[in-house]
């Protein structure tokens, strides 16, 4: 039925087009906030037409690529009274008729939630989570729900019970990473302006580095979880994934702030701005310091993935900026061990107990009774329901970033280090091996840099494209930084992106070719 209902509402437009002399064709390849508001000051089209344009692409793309759960069928309606509003205050609002796409582990008014697996395949939520709720108060559409890896499982690949696996838009035959693949996958093939993911060791920005995105995981306490699926939600947060460092930034500018729902958030009092676009500097690699961690970029590195990150350090120099190459982080090996605490039993119960509200589903057995499709995830809920502790089975109480005296110990050596050596940020490949083939996700996974400093210790850390490897596959290069180092991370990220220009689209067969 909202088939039926997008595509009479896109010829609709398009008949009115037509007899319109002044109407511009839109050509939503690489749009970004502020070109579209640009075109909506001029008139050169409204909020509805460009939903409708990014819905047309959907329909004759997404069968190729399988990222998009649902489309919202209350989008068109919602970007027709923004265009009202827009005719007349004649003002904009910061995401004022943006079509996002949200992982589908957020809670989103009337719009199914369901973590990709069968036990929520029909939970639809009675309220929008916390930072969805910011971004409609911004202005911005939700204009589609993504596949994700079923539960946020997997950091290698993109499977669900209820969409099935997504494919890697600049090669079918390649994973787009876990567990965001749906929301990296469809923002890379332009199938809206930007979009939300998930990030509990890896899934912001390794989906982000696979699809050529930039992918911001900000330091854990700027953006409340509340309203989301939890994995680990001792390591989750949530983040934008966007063609530009500039879009991620508004985007993030929105969300940041303190939540009375989530406990973490009040952390950030008294570190966060309330405008972040002012740290978008094309020289903000002028003058910085940046170290080079070789204990994780020379770690079993991929030799196309290695040139790649040789050549980002010769960018950086020429860019303006000062390598200190290597930085040594004493006990690193040490210290990096025995971080994880299995706890999806306990943070998924209290999701299905604040949330979700059924009898018949409380518990982490009435999933596992439900079942899943896919053997990867079954085999994670077997081994969730029987794992309570730390990893390496450390009789250690396992607590939240600013607590764990493992984490907090972590932490400090790392800004010790920054500290003595005067460095803005760190930086390694996202990935030190290309994406693994879809066929043997598995096998060709060998591991990545995401899951060992960020997760852990609390710290932001943005993905920003660092050019292909053979077979038209992304890389990403990753900077960390200080905690509530946010503004610096901007600076640089953006000072790099601009420099260098790496990004560039997928090559889309039209689903009617």
């Amino acid at each position: 039925m909202f088939r039926k209902i997008a595509l009479f509402s896109f010829f609709t437009t398009l008949l009115i087009g037509c007899n319109n002399q002044k109407a511009t064709p839109i050509n939503v390849s690489e749009l970004t906030i502020s070109k579209i508001h640009d075109s909506y000051q001029k008139g050169n089209y409204t909020s509805e037409e460009l939903v409708n344009e990014y819905i047309k692409r959907i329909q004759e793309h997404d069968s190729e690529i399988n990222s998009i759960s649902i489309i919202n069928p209350e989008a068109i309606s919602i970007a027709k009274e923004l265009d009202k509003e827009f005719k007349r205050t004649k003002k904009l609002r910061p995401l004022h008729g943006i079509p996002i796409i949200i992982k589908d582990n957020i809670n989103t008014k009337n719009l199914p939630t369901t973590g990709g697996a069968l036990a929520l395949k029909d939970f639809i939520p009675k309220e929008n989570a916390f930072i969805i709720n910011k971004l409609i108060d911004a202005g911005a559409i939700i204009l589609a729900k993504s596949n994700m890896a079923e539960w946020a499982f997997s950091a290698m690949h993109t499977e669900s019970s209820t969409k099935g696996t997504t494919r890697n838009p600049y090669n079918l035959e390649y994973v787009p990473a876990g567990s965001s693949g749906g929301t990296a996958a469809s923002v890379a093939a332009n199938f809206g302006t930007i979009g939300l993911g998930t990030d509990t060791g890896n899934s912001i920005r390794g989906p982000s580095s696979h699809n050529a995105l930039v992918g911001f995981r900000t330091t854990m306490g700027l953006i409340s979880r509340e309203g989301i699926i939890p994995l680990f939600l001792r390591n989750d947060v949530v983040g934008p994934m966007g063609r530009t460092v500039e879009d991620a930034t508004r985007v993030m500018q929105v969300m940041a702030g303190i939540d009375p729902n989530d406990e973490i958030t009040s952390y950030s009092k008294g570190k966060t701005f309330k405008n972040y676009t002012q740290f978008l500097n094309k020289n903000g690699l002028n003058g910085a310091r940046i170290g080079v961690l070789r204990e994780l970029s020379e770690d079993n590195i991929d030799p196309e993935v290695k040139v790649l990150f040789e050549k980002a350090i010769v960018d950086l120099d020429s860019l303006g900026a000062e390598i200190i190459d290597p930085i040594i982080i004493p006990n690193f090996s040490k210290l990096r061990q025995n971080q994880w605490c299995s706890e999806f039993k306990k943070d998924v119960e209290a999701y299905l107990a604040t949330y979700v509200k059924r009898d018949t589903m409380k518990t982490i057995e009435d999933i596992i009774r439900v079942g899943s499709k896919s053997k990867y995830a079954r085999d994670n809920l077997a081994s969730a329901s029987k794992k309570f502790t730390r990893w390496g089975d450390v009789k250690e109480k396992c607590s939240n970033a600013y607590k764990d005296p493992r984490r907090i110990a972590f932490r400090e050596a790392i800004e010790k280090v920054m500290d003595s050596l005067n460095i803005d940020a760190i930086i390694y490949p996202t990935w030190n091996n290309k994406p693994a083939r879809i066929a043997f996700f598995e096998k060709e996974y060998l591991g990545d840099n995401n899951q060992i400093i960020a997760p852990h210790t609390g710290q932001p850390a943005f993905t920003v494209p660092m050019g292909f490897t053979k077979g038209n596959l992304p890389a990403g290069i990753q900077f960390l930084g200080r905690m509530y180092a946010e503004p610096t991370l901007i600076k640089l990220a953006y000072s790099y992106e601009q420099g260098t220009l790496h990004r560039k689209e997928p090559k889309l067969k039209s689903a009617n070719n």
